[in-house]
């Protein structure tokens, strides 16, 4: 444990800054940990715990700011990207933007407690166009309170960390083993996880010329085409493809058990 405090009292500050920008930014980065740290550095009066704590919130924010105008000008581009290194990026988009629609705007203040929501929230709102005054100040509030939690771990439980930390230290071999076995599983069930989506064929897709070419048919009355634009890109009044519906986003599953079933369903959004 000293050895570690040793190394945080050398870069703990550039260090923490760099952890959680790399979380806020979608890289996978251990922040809560370099927080748990930072708050037993500030225990042990190696790191000053107000600079920690608003370099802390500097870093979440910069890295939030950044996604945040980035999906407001790319719209769900950048959601898609982000979504398209999950195993079902069709599912990752919409439980983001249920979520979102669910509990509006205050995601914000919880969204850095629950994995995948945390990246996702700020492009999330920026493309749903909302204020940036808006967010920066429920963001302030989202990433000081992620930053106070974990930190107030670290600087309560600091003499019983010490002892974890120097028990792993004594059985390092051990830990190295159970370590590497839990990752060499861990990347086998990504493995059979991703085979079993991309075989599955979660969600198939129609070119543009084909479904219009099956409209213009004959075999126009068997099909049913469903605009489910998110909030943010539909208002009420606009302009859809001639001949479809409106379904809500939100509520998908229940409103596709109101349609026919004998007819082909075509979802379309932006």
């Amino acid at each position: 444990m000293n050895n570690f405090l040793a190394a945080v009292s050398h870069h703990g500050y550039l260090l923490l800054f760099l952890m959680v920008f790399a979380e806020a930014v979608g890289l996978p980065a251990p922040a809560a940990v370099a927080l748990v740290a930072a708050g037993a550095g500030a225990a042990a009066h190696i790191l000053s715990a107000p600079a920690a704590l608003a370099i802390a919130i500097a870093g979440t924010l910069l890295g939030d700011v950044i996604l945040f105008f980035v999906g407001r000008y790319t719209g769900w581009g950048l959601l898609g990207f982000l979504c398209s290194l999950s195993l079902n990026p069709e599912t990752c988009i919409l439980r983001s933007a249920e979520s979102f629609h669910k509990r509006g705007r205050m995601t914000l203040i919880f969204a850095k407690f629950i994995p995948g929501v945390n990246t996702m929230a700020p492009p999330l709102a920026g493309s749903m166009k909302m204020r940036p005054l808006q967010f920066l100040q429920l963001d302030f509030l989202g990433a000081s309170l992620y930053v106070l939690t974990y930190g107030l771990i670290g600087y309560v439980f600091r003499d019983f960390l010490a002892q974890i930390t120097d028990g792993l230290i004594s059985a390092s071999h051990t830990v190295l083993a159970v370590v590497i076995a839990a990752a060499a599983l861990y990347v086998l069930y990504r493995v059979v996880q991703y085979r079993r989506f991309k075989l599955d064929g979660v969600v198939p897709h129609v070119e543009v010329t084909e479904l219009a070419h099956r409209m213009a048919s004959a075999e126009h009355s068997d099909i049913i085409l469903a605009d489910v634009r998110s909030h943010g890109y539909y208002d009420a009044g606009s302009a859809r493809i001639a001949g479809s519906i409106r379904l809500e986003p939100t509520k998908l599953a229940e409103e596709l058990k109101t349609l026919p079933r004998d007819k082909d369903i075509f979802l379309y959004c932006t």
